[in-house]
């Protein structure tokens, strides 16, 4: 029988915090994370904040993954190279508009210093194998060692044309990347780190941080991707929030937050995919989440589907299911879901408790810059949106409002001030002289 309202306050008797203690996860120790040297995060900092890494100089990836936006972007789907502004404020510039949006939301970077993290993007196409090596949309056809797979992630977006790269013609970077020269000398890679080797400070805290660098000619897109991993790992660690200080039996929860957490981890399922550590399973699931802007279907396709996990394995099981995102700090990083569709986190919550119901339902509520495209072409095809549902994994009568009301106040306790402030924050200025994207 499905819970009423007046049955939640039954239930915060009924399941005491030491009922869910075995299904609580075990607190976040030092062990979990990989050690970093703050040299070499000081080093990304500059990097991360530096448009230089962008093909027209324009975007770096600050302007996706800003602190002022929970490291995400606050929009749904946002634009890198062609827009102006950062955040909700972004617009296409004039001069140089996109030809598209990014066709997923930017994704938050907690704690992906954690070992734990061994998949990335939302459908996971850069990967830890069983065996250690790390599987790329590229293969084999890498350069150098990585020093964790956060590297090699970081590697991909300066090759995106709506990212960073810049369209055909506009640059050096994006007429390599359209010519399918990326390794090497003379691709996209090594042109990005002439470009670092060439800015004096750089190429003396490149040489200061590895011995072996006796040249800045020896400067690689490699280390240069290895010290932006280091910054992201030691700025945004997250495991200082109420819930960690809770784990680790230093203050108990406060209600309603307390119910929120006996749903999460008992009847309301949250946990069955927002389990661990970090809550998440790292797995992929088809949620039944709304699709909207270009999407990333086969390259041969028009459609602005998005087949997720399914183009990576080419499992049709596979279809529409994307990576369990972390949960840490999540009250901080809207919207919500692979495409952004949702900008209140209550209303997403109500669509993945009765997913077929959610999609059914949606009312458009996201935060989008002004952009000539179509938008919502899968909304109005209803084979597409029935493919979506029959997909969904998940099925249920959906939560009470109460019952919403206290899963919303347990996520916020997944907020840590510590990690939202950051350890070395963002820099006035960088070594290549261009902006610093601030709000």
């Amino acid at each position: 029988m499905r819970k009423t309202p007046a049955r939640l306050s039954l239930l915060a008797a009924a399941l005491p915090v030491a009922a869910v203690a075995a299904d609580l996860p075990d607190p976040v120790t030092e062990a979990d994370y990989r050690a970093v040297s703050e040299a070499e995060a000081r080093l990304g900092q500059q990097l991360f904040y530096d448009p230089i890494l962008s093909g027209n100089r324009s975007v770096a990836c600050a302007t996706c993954h800003h602190p002022a936006f929970g490291t995400s972007d606050g929009l749904s789907l946002g634009f890198g190279d062609g827009g102006t502004g950062l955040g909700p404020k972004r617009v296409t510039d004039a001069e140089n508009p996109p030809e598209a949006r990014v066709p997923r939301n930017a994704q938050a970077l907690w704690n992906l210093g954690a070992h734990e993290f061994r998949v990335m993007f939302h459908d996971g196409r850069v990967e830890v194998r069983e065996d250690g090596s790390i599987r790329t949309p590229l293969g084999e056809d890498m350069v150098g060692d990585f020093a964790s797979l956060l590297s090699a992630q970081t590697m991909f977006p300066v090759l995106s044309a709506d990212e960073m790269a810049g369209h055909y013609g506009e640059n050096e970077v994006s007429k390599a990347v359209r010519q399918g020269r990326l390794t090497g000398p003379g691709g996209a890679w090594d042109i990005i780190a002439r470009r670092v080797a060439g800015v004096e400070d750089y190429a003396r805290a490149f040489a200061a941080l590895d011995p072996a660098i006796s040249s800045p000619d020896e400067i690689t897109f490699t280390a240069i991707s290895d010290a932006i991993a280091a910054f992201i790992e030691l700025e945004w660690r997250s495991d200082d929030s109420p819930f960690d200080a809770h784990l680790r039996g230093q203050a108990p929860l406060p209600e309603p937050a307390r119910t929120g957490m006996a749903l999460f981890y008992g009847e309301a399922g949250c946990a069955a995919c927002h389990s661990g550590k970090f809550q998440t399973d790292h797995g992929f699931h088809a949620m039944g989440e709304m699709q909207l802007g270009p999407g990333k279907a086969a390259a041969f396709e028009s459609h602005f589907r998005d087949e997720g996990r399914m183009r990576v394995t080419g499992d049709p099981a596979d279809a529409y299911a994307f990576r369990t995102p972390s949960l840490r700090n999540v009250t901080t990083t809207a919207p919500y879901g692979h495409a952004g569709a949702y900008r209140d986190l209550g209303a997403y919550l109500r669509h993945h408790a009765a997913p077929r119901a959610g999609l059914e339902g949606y009312e458009p509520q996201v935060v989008l810059p002004v952009f000539e495209g179509p938008d919502w072409a899968v909304r109005e095809d209803d084979r597409e949106l029935a493919a979506i549902a029959a997909a969904a994994r998940v099925e249920a009568p959906g939560l009470t409002e109460p019952e919403i009301d206290a899963i919303l106040a347990f996520l916020e306790t997944l907020t840590d001030p510590v990690a939202l402030e950051g350890r070395l924050g963002v820099p006035k200025t960088v070594p290549s002289g261009l902006p610093v994207p601030t709000p």
